[in-house]
């Protein structure tokens, strides 16, 4: 199977890296190369990984085809592509839908539509599909964990929880810049942020059977350090906010 990237971005390098440390069975991947820095570290790095001479190569040359690329960009290159109805597509374009995706395509390919994030690259993480599609499902459970989604206006969800990633960085900027500030020097600050972040959420994966309402009471002590955390943020409207942001998310994938 030869597997073709159309985008060269930090979704496309981290799934490659996931690919190529794998089990999974691929003859070549062929990538764009419109960004130059990352396609020729990927070559570098990955015997199997070659730059195509350009996007049409890719189609010409692969089974399975993934897009990643911006929405704009997505816009104006797909719709000038010809692709085979014999493959598979996959789509990790956040505001192009199905219905889109068949009209620009325009052959009966196998079309489905993935949001994969950068701890793939260490075989890590959620990837919500939609449809469901056995083979594509397989192989992203080799490189993370599937989560099959029937209805596309419920995988929206999805696509919005998943921009809360870089907003979730951003805290744990904020909380070691916060250390730093109070004279603890910065690798110490950082490796106690992120450690306890990660401890925190395999534990909150460890005791997923339980109501995380339940994690919520159990991390606090009354007139505690944590519960008077959680008073705070509640009070400064913090958890409303990240609500809001959610809905705000959700309203522009929502076409």
């Amino acid at each position: 199977m030869k597997l073709g990237f159309i985008g060269t971005g930090k979704i496309t390098s981290s799934v490659i890296t996931g690919i190529c440390s794998s089990k999974i069975s691929y003859k070549k991947i062929l990538i764009s190369k419109r960004n130059k820095g990352i396609s020729q570290s990927l070559v570098k790095k990955f015997k199997k990984v070659a730059i195509a001479k350009d996007n049409q190569e890719i189609v010409n040359s692969c089974d399975w085809i993934f897009l990643s690329v911006t929405p704009s960009v997505g816009e104006k290159i797909i719709k000038d592509l010809k692709f085979k109805s014999n493959q598979t597509i996959i789509s990790f374009i956040s505001t192009i839908n199905l219905a889109q995706l068949k009209k620009t395509i325009k052959v009966k390919a196998k079309i489905v539509r993935a949001i994969p994030l950068p701890p793939i690259s260490l075989k890590k993480g959620p990837i919500p599909i939609c449809p469901p599609n056995k083979k594509v499902k397989e192989f992203f459970n080799k490189i993370g964990t599937t989560v099959e989604i029937k209805n596309e206006k419920s995988s929206i969800n999805f696509w919005s929880i998943s921009g809360m990633m870089a907003p979730f960085y951003e805290m744990l900027r904020v909380l070691t810049d916060w250390l730093v500030k109070r004279g603890v020097k910065r690798d110490n600050a950082k490796k106690y942020v992120t450690s306890l972040f990660l401890a925190l959420s395999e534990y909150a994966v460890v005791n997923s059977k339980k109501d995380l309402k339940f994690l919520v009471k159990e991390s606090q002590t009354p007139n505690g350090l944590n519960e008077q955390g959680v008073k705070e943020l509640t009070k400064s409207g913090f958890y409303k906010k990240l609500e809001k942001a959610l809905n705000g998310l959700h309203k522009r994938l929502d076409k």
